[in-house]
């Protein structure tokens, strides 16, 4: 893997402290030590495309790497990344439920779980 260091504006997505907070606190109860969060796109839900989210090991040639902390780095698919340009990624928790959010400023239809999106 490339560990070349990226500045903020190379950053493709924002992720807020709280959501840094969960992805670290999520990452700890997996068994690798060295785990990166995969952001991506995929066809499918309600609204023509999905986000979607987890842990992996390795990042490939075709992968962007982006290194947000020194605990936390972010591998997305070089064809996710015009999807994903300026997205906010939040995390919000609650007793009644919470999770992770994208915000992206490239959907122009979103569902209303926020788990999918169209361009």
């Amino acid at each position: 893997m490339n560990d070349t260091k990226q500045t903020e504006n190379d950053k493709v997505v924002t992720i807020t402290d709280s959501a840094i907070d969960e992805i670290k606190r999520l990452a700890s109860k997996e068994k690798d030590e060295k785990l990166f969060l995969r952001l991506g796109v995929a066809a499918g839900g309600c609204s023509g495309m999905s986000y979607s989210m987890g842990f992996d090991t390795e990042a490939t040639d075709s992968d962007k790497i982006i290194n947000y902390t020194t605990e936390l780095t972010v591998i997305i698919d070089n064809k996710a990344v015009s999807y994903l340009e300026g997205t906010v990624l939040d995390y919000k928790g609650g007793m009644l439920g919470g999770g992770f959010a994208f915000e992206n400023p490239n959907a122009k239809r979103s569902c209303g779980c926020g788990t999918s999106f169209s361009c």
